[in-house]
């Protein structure tokens, strides 16, 4: 009896571990995803050590901002699936210290110079990460068009 509550158990435990799935870090899911995107819309883009993907489709002046700086920016925030979560219009800029923005925006917009424009696709751990925001889910790959119009 003892034997066959042994065998019970271990065959329990045998299937329990059999049946876990194996948790992939949100790291791999991002990349993924934003690999996924890039494909799905014909678009290549270069890939930054910080786990950032961007396309400079113009990289403005030879002076990048500092963290330190004032960015004046346009810019147009949305999902994976074209929903746009936040943008300014026509003519409308933003004005932000760089250094209190998301880690995407730190690690992007130093790559523009004044007048630069380019097109970020933004990790969530990057981004807002595990966090929900209105019309934003926790855990969301982000895209960025950004212009950097000035900064100082």
């Amino acid at each position: 009896m003892r034997k066959l509550w042994f065998l019970t158990l271990a065959g329990a435990l045998l299937l329990g571990l059999g049946c876990q799935k194996d948790v992939v870090p949100q790291e791999e899911v991002d990349r993924d995803l934003i690999l996924e995107y890039l494909s799905d819309n014909g678009l290549t883009a270069t890939e930054h050590p910080s786990g950032l993907f961007y396309n400079i489709e113009a990289p403005g002046g030879s002076e990048k901002p500092a963290l330190s700086n004032e960015v004046r920016v346009r810019y147009k925030g949305m999902l994976r699936d074209g929903y746009v979560f936040d943008q300014t219009t026509g003519t409308e800029t933003r004005n932000f210290l760089l250094q209190s923005l998301i880690q995407g925006w730190r690690i992007g917009i130093p790559l523009l110079g004044r007048g630069g424009k380019g097109k970020f696709y933004v990790p969530s751990a990057l981004g807002y990460g595990s966090q929900s925001l209105p019309g934003i889910p926790g855990n969301s790959v982000l895209v960025f068009e950004i212009e950097l119009v000035d900064f100082q």
